[in-house]
């Protein structure tokens, strides 16, 4: 008799062709991986000749085949109808007993090993399936909880008639695959309880950007399909991979608490799932403890060290053993396809519109055009080529109209839902999780998205101008003056760390405490201090995960520090500490009640002031306690810090003994302390100054503000501010001349050197070591700096031959 069914142990990746790559994949893990200690269930496959022999058997080949032929390939108006009367075929036909007897043979092999009543998981997977061009995934039917062996050889014939999905024919006709050569193996899994406990799924970098320095663990409540069809808002966690190699006690880097609405579970009535609200505690709960991201993440290491390129994979824990399995791994197909990493496009946004809504930004892209809100793929022909869809959620299939979309917006989802892997997959911008956007964006409405500016996407009403650029940063060349980032919103980092830079040159730390954070550090340290009740009830709500509230400062400093400094590493990020003027700290949550009112707060009580002033120090020490986390406990010790508007040699003294109580002693496992150069005492005082610090980095706005004597925000003196003033660059000239006596690393952060190539000429002719550009003025920036090496060569072999 011939067996139709391939044991897990029996299959490894070379099988491909036997019984598809999700079923290849799972054997291989099985096989090769479970003694590295990686669990994955255990398991059996039907083979592509059982497929085969089923059409024989049923006497539907040929039926099968002339039906595909009528397929409308062109505009594809009869899909729907070939795909119905295809799947009817095998829907209707006789199971063929010599595939049923192998198929109830695994099952009894199944019930002997793991003893009692099984659960199972049956999974489709096309022979073509899981190849680096192409995913396929979602493309054919999964069936979970599925029990007795009548109810698994209906499954298995639910998943033979799902390689014919209206979805699965469009998607084998867009990647080019033969209808008639492409056959369908069954995988069938032992389920873990999955829907008593949580799921997930990894990716083995990021996939929104490619950078690979990071595992993504992303978790919900119950089973895994809700993740997978981006029904919910998982919680997310990134990993860095090179500290969790290195056994670093802390490798987490970020972790962003998800929504989690809904909760999918077996039927209670018999086989099938349902899913269920999930309580309100259950939502504000993280799913996984650190100890379990960690776990996942090694285990997506070993398996993409094992297949040697970037892994998806899924994931369950058992919630009456509590025991975390891996229960799929395929190839990621979007980001390990790019080929051409040195080409980068910018997207600038020229306007801003009114906002209608936010979400999870995928594509790095901006795009607009009429919305068109769907709730259903039935709804296809309404969607005109161009237009931006709007809908809930999407699954597979939506998949044949999404590539006439200029853009996609959905209610739910994560950024591995199925709308942020198609959209990812057809290069489309796409905002995902938005949680109101069918309600508040109207059919027909023009719309501009935009996923340029950082992780956040953002809806704006109307159709904004916006500008786009391809750069070859393979032609910038490498200059001896080195170019580095001025970088705040760690959102945008991964996508940053493709530029060509030397590293961060300056970490402003005021746009984390400002989004992420947003509460004044005195009013987490004191909360039961607080006179201010509804001040109180806000903070308790925003921090309810901490039991001491200074926890939620630092952890959440820490994270944003953490994942640039994650980004650019091994390269340097100089972190700066915290500079708000007193004003500005009033506007965070609970500052009023810790700040002073001052009539000049640009002069005032900011800075290294600050960090040893009883008002403050202890917030500070927060600051210093967040810098300690990364560069130890996660083990980012690129990470160096530096001091803003530190007045005198007697402030130096004390900052530098304050941090060195709370663990950053300079010099100490490599840690580098820098100080911003931006008051003319700064200059005057260089070499004493170089004895406290390994680095300056002139502050060119203050350094000119305080030099002239302008107020740098007045409309009134703006003519006057002008940082090419004489007196101005005879600053920068005597600095950058001090710290060359006293080797001590100095360079400049400000937009002059690329607005300005005299400008950049003067620096590199004074011999500064870096200078640090924004983003959007780096490739300038560095054109302006080669052409001023060029030149300054030039000019010294000139006056040689003189």
């Amino acid at each position: 008799m011939i067996n139709y069914i391939k044991h897990f142990n029996e299959i490894d990746i070379n099988d491909v062709p036997l019984v598809g790559g999700k079923n290849a994949s799972l054997g291989e893990m099985f096989q090769k991986l479970t003694l590295k200690g990686v669990q994955v269930p255990d398991g059996f496959a039907t083979t592509s000749e059982g497929y085969w022999y089923f059409l024989e058997k049923a006497k539907i080949k040929d039926k099968l085949f002339k039906t595909l032929a009528e397929l409308d390939t062109k505009d594809f108006s009869n899909l729907r109808d070939i795909g119905t009367k295809a799947r009817e075929l095998f829907l209707n036909a006789t199971f063929p007993s010599a595939i049923k007897n192998s198929v109830e043979a695994g099952y009894d092999a199944l019930a002997k090993k793991y003893k009692g009543e099984l659960s199972l998981a049956v999974r489709s997977s096309a022979t073509a399936e899981d190849l680096p061009n192409a995913s396929f995934a979602g493309q054919q039917e999964t069936y979970l909880n599925v029990k007795g062996k009548n109810g698994l050889i209906e499954a298995c014939q639910k998943c033979y008639a799902s390689l014919f999905t209206d979805r699965a024919i469009k998607y084998r006709e867009d990647n080019g695959f033969d209808h008639t050569q492409v056959a369908l193996s069954i995988g069938v899994q032992l389920m873990v309880r999955s829907d008593l406990a949580a799921s997930g799924v990894n990716f083995t970098l990021d996939p929104d950007t490619g950078f690979d320095q990071v595992v993504l663990v992303s978790s919900i409540w119950g089973l895994g399909e809700n993740i997978v069809q981006g029904s919910i808002n998982p919680d997310e966690y990134f990993v860095f991979k090179p500290s969790l190699k290195n056994g670093i006690r802390q490798p987490i880097i970020s972790r962003q608490l998800g929504s989690k609405e809904k909760t999918m579970v077996y039927d209670t009535s018999g086989s099938g799932i349902v899913n269920l609200d999930t309580s309100p505690e259950k939502q504000e709960q993280f799913v996984l403890s650190d100890a379990e991201v960690i776990k996942l993440a090694q285990w997506s290491l070993i398996i993409e060290d094992h297949y040697k390129r970037p892994m998806d994979i899924e994931w369950a824990k058992d919630g009456q053993t509590n025991e975390l399995f891996i229960v799929q791994a395929r190839p990621e197909t979007v980001q390990s396809a790019i080929k051409n990493k040195l080409k980068i496009n910018t997207y600038t946004l020229l306007e801003k519109g009114s906002e209608l809504t936010r979400g999870m930004g995928l594509g790095n892209k901006i795009s607009a055009g009429k919305a068109r809100i769907l709730h259903s793929p039935k709804q296809s022909d309404k969607l005109q080529k161009g237009e931006i869809l709007v809908t809930e959620r999407t699954d597979p299939d939506w998949d044949p109209i999404l590539k006439k979309a200029a853009g996609i917006i959905t209610d739910q989802g994560g950024r591995t839902s199925h709308a942020a892997i198609v959209a990812r997959e057809v290069g489309a911008a796409a905002i995902v999780g938005s949680l109101n956007a069918t309600k508040v964006i109207r059919d027909g409405q023009e719309i501009t998205i935009s996923c340029a500016e950082g992780d956040t996407g953002i809806v704006y009403d109307g159709r904004l101008k916006w500008e786009e650029k391809e750069v070859d940063i393979s032609s910038l060349g490498t200059p001896k003056t080195q170019p580095m980032l001025i970088l705040a919103d760690p959102d945008q980092a991964f996508k940053f760390s493709f530029y060509p830079t030397a590293g961060v040159g300056l970490m402003r730390l005021e746009f984390v405490i400002n989004t992420s954070i947003q509460i004044h550090p005195m009013a987490l340290k004191h909360f039961d201090r607080l006179k201010d009740a509804s001040v109180k009830e806000k903070i308790e709500k925003m921090t309810h995960h901490y039991p001491d509230k200074a926890d939620y400062f630092v952890h959440k400093l820490a994270e944003g520090i953490a994942t640039i400094a994650a980004a650019f590493y091994p390269k340097d990020v100089i972190v700066r500490t915290s500079d708000f003027k007193s004003n500005e700290y009033a506007n965070l949550i609970g500052g009023t009640e810790f700040e002073p009112e001052e009539s000049n707060p640009m002069i005032g009580f900011r800075g290294a002031s600050r960090y040893y002033h009883p008002k403050y120090q202890e917030a500070f020490e927060l600051e210093c306690r967040a810098m300690k986390m990364v560069r130890e406990d996660m083990g980012l010790d690129n990470v160096k810090i530096m001091i803003p508007f530190c007045r005198t040699l007697k402030e130096a003294q004390k900052v530098i003994e304050v941090m060195s109580k709370n663990g950053l002693k300079r010099g100490e496992n490599g840690l580098e302390l820098y100080m911003m150069t931006e008051i003319p005492n700064n200059v005057i005082l260089a070499a004493e100054f170089a004895e406290f610090f390994d680095g300056f980095s002139i502050g060119s706005n203050d350094l000119t503000q305080l030099t002239l004597g302008v107020d740098r925000d007045s409309e009134l003196l703006s003519d006057i501010f002008d940082i090419n003033d004489p007196g101005v660059k005879k600053m920068i000239a005597m600095v950058i001349a001090s710290a060359k006596k006293t080797h001590t690393k100095i360079g400049l952060c400000g937009q002059a050197p690329s607005d300005y190539p005299e400008f950049a000429q003067f620096l590199v002719e004074k011999g500064i070591n870096s200078i640090s550009f924004n983003p959007d003025a780096l490739i300038m920036g560095i054109e302006n700096i080669n052409k001023a090496e060029d030149s300054t060569v030039e000019f010294g072999m000139a006056e040689s031959s003189n």
